[in-house]
């Protein structure tokens, strides 16, 4: 049966060479290859610095446990951080491994981001908003937020912004990378994103003391850059070599969320073939959207935008069209077309959650709208014409 995926990664003979230039180096950990690819990267998004970690829920983790270390703005813990609803829940997650409490903003009316209007609203009302340190939005399915006026709120209110950009990869905001906009940003290559490289991820900064905090953190916590012989008291003598070898000397709490040289040579691979990914996921999404015209009875299309890199193309059911989103997922799924929900409304859906539902029942209705009826399809760089007129065959099928 044919079986059209979400996304895809298909490993040619430059990604195998690649792979095989790592195992003959004798090097598997970090070395040489993800010097490179944080470098590359660096230049890609347009920020000072990148750091390789093994995901981008590690990137946010590491991130916001190394703001809370160096003392930037009040982040801490305890501390609020103002997110979306509506997205992978490794968002959520990781404000809350950190240390940190998320809380919800809605998403617009239109679209799939925060509502700008909602963060401003939340910080207006608090009754103590000396507790928020953090603005973490999220560019879901590759649509930017609206960074102006999230940074705008976040300098009236004296908070840090942090990026998202997990579904994001190249797209642009006013000309400048998604991702190069607020003081870190977390990248994930997981198979489906973007740019993959399979359990792979990545943090930009333009902060390079931050940077090098998130180095240590992703660590365990290890001190960096030191020569054994150089603590201070040691004379220099071989005595002192092994009592001050800082090998293991770690100055704070860190994780392990090291990376492997295999997979950032994946990720260079895709790296280096990146406008090339974006722009065939552009020309995919649009003649998908092209072949659902007139369907904008049953569905809410998703907009179309040159300047994004498709995550995927979304699509949600509308209300009262007599249609069930689950069973139109079954019928494509039986037709060898692979779906995903979008996600769910975090706090109102997700079990893990759900000692919040109460706090906040009726408070997210775009965010409960979307997550319920939104579903995604694949428009990744691998899918061919002949499986995009299948696609759109398929759902005019069941809805006319």
């Amino acid at each position: 049966m044919r079986r059209i995926k979400v996304g895809d990664l298909r490993i040619g003979e430059a990604e195998r060479q690649a792979v095989m230039d790592v195992l003959d180096s004798d090097y598997i950990s970090e070395n040489s290859r993800v010097r490179e690819f944080e470098s590359k990267f660096s230049e890609y998004l347009g920020v000072c610095s990148s750091v390789a970690l093994n995901s981008g829920t590690s990137a946010l983790i590491a991130g916001l446990t190394s703001l809370a270390y160096l003392g930037r703005g009040c982040v801490g813990t305890g501390t609020k951080v103002i997110t979306t609803p509506l997205t992978y829940v490794a968002t959520a997650n990781a404000i809350g491994l950190s240390g940190m409490e998320p809380v919800f903003a809605d998403i617009g009316a239109d679209g799939f981001n925060i509502d700008p209007e909602r963060i401003s609203s939340i910080l207006e009302d608090a009754y103590d908003p000396a507790e928020y340190s953090v603005i973490l939005p999220v560019h879901l399915m590759g649509y930017p937020c609206d960074m102006d006026r999230i940074n705008g709120i976040a300098r009236k209110h004296g908070l840090v912004v942090v990026e998202d950009s997990a579904q994001a990869h190249g797209s642009l905001y006013k000309g400048d990378r998604t991702g190069s906009l607020s003081t870190f940003s977390a990248f994930s290559f997981y198979i489906a994103h973007n740019i993959q490289a399979g359990e792979f991820g990545a943090l930009g900064t333009d902060d390079a003391e931050l940077a090098e905090m998130v180095r240590k953190v992703k660590s365990n916590g290890r001190i960096r850059n030191y020569s054994p012989c150089m603590y201070p008291g040691s004379s220099g003598t071989s005595d002192d070599y092994f009592r001050y070898d800082l090998s293991f000397e770690h100055d704070v709490v860190g994780y392990n969320f090291k990376c492997s040289e295999i997979h950032s040579a994946l990720a260079l691979m895709q790296l280096g073939r990146a406008e090339d990914i974006r722009r065939m996921r552009l020309e995919n999404f649009k003649y998908l959207l092209d072949g659902l015209s007139g369907l904008d009875g049953v569905f809410e299309l998703p907009p179309y935008d040159g300047d994004v890199s498709y995550f995927a193309f979304p699509l949600v059911l509308r209300e009262g069209v007599g249609l069930d989103r689950e069973n139109i997922r079954f019928k494509l799924y039986e037709d060898g077309i692979e779906t995903r929900p979008m996600f769910g409304c975090i706090p109102t859906y997700h079990r893990a959650y759900s000692h919040l539902k109460r706090d906040y029942d009726g408070l997210l209705p775009n965010a409960e709208r979307v997550g319920s009826r939104g579903f995604y399809l694949g428009c990744h760089q691998y899918l061919s014409t002949d499986d995009l007129d299948y696609v759109i065959r398929r759902l005019r099928s069941y809805c006319t």
